[in-house]
């Protein structure tokens, strides 16, 4: 009677490292082959830009899909001695350096994205990435402290007789940011300099269709809606072309 029982027991045994086998060989959810939202996901190119007080990028935007979203990131590289060395480059300068990140998706840096991106890869490129710019740091560790702007670009045509500028930063140095709400518009960031305390609201200025608003007008707009002294440097980026 326990000869059966003795068979059985040497079937399973024999037949255990196939199981293990079949096992091993599936792939695990982590090494399944990814896919990925083609509407969000791809190069997202940003303005870099910044100082000791912090570090910024600047998503530079289209009206169609991946690139459809205003987005602005506050960051720090995580090797120590790289991102003590790109503050001081930068410090408020009016220079363009430009990010040409790793793909992914757009959408993961939504406030509300159940999958957040907190880090990732990108080459910094001293000038614009896609024009001629010289890459001063390669793969480059990025880390995203915090998401200031997130927004998607609606494609309808729109014209806004005025031009609405973010405030980037609440210390001396800041930054005003083109808010993009027209179609065709214009891409603009610009150090400004300004009191300690001022308050962080947005600045209107008139617009003259896709001209460039000079630094008098700026600061104009920031003394007179802010009352608070400021210094508007020249541009860092201004560009049209992306934004037909």
């Amino acid at each position: 009677m326990k000869q059966p029982a003795l068979l059985i027991t040497l079937w399973l045994a024999l037949l255990a490292p196939v199981a293990a086998a079949n096992i091993s060989d599936a792939p695990s959810a982590d090494n399944a082959a990814k896919t990925h939202n083609p509407a969000t996901y791809g190069v997202h190119g940003m303005a870099v830009f910044g100082g000791k007080q912090g570090l910024y990028a600047s998503h530079l935007p289209m009206f169609h899909a991946p690139h459809d979203y205003q987005l602005v990131l506050q960051f720090h590289l995580m090797d120590p001695a790289l991102n003590a060395r790109l503050k001081k480059q930068l410090d408020g300068k009016s220079q363009l350096w430009t990010l040409a990140p790793e793909k992914f998706e757009i959408d993961r840096l939504a406030p509300a994205s159940p999958h957040p991106l907190r880090a990732f890869n990108g080459d910094l490129v001293f000038g614009h990435f896609e024009q001629g710019g010289k890459t001063r740091y390669a793969n480059a560790r990025i880390a995203v402290d915090k998401v200031l702007l997130f927004r998607q670009l609606s494609p309808e045509q729109k014209n806004n007789d005025k031009a609405q500028y973010w405030q980037i930063g609440s210390g001396k140095q800041r930054f005003l940011l083109k808010n993009i709400d027209s179609r065709p518009d214009f891409d603009h960031i610009v150090p400004v300099s300004v009191e300690a305390h001022a308050p962080t609201g947005m600045v209107t200025v008139e617009k003259h269709q896709l001209q460039e608003p000079g630094a008098q007008l700026l600061q104009a707009a920031i003394q007179d809606q802010l009352k608070t002294k400021a210094q508007v440097g020249k541009s860092v980026y201004f560009y049209t072309d992306d934004l037909n």
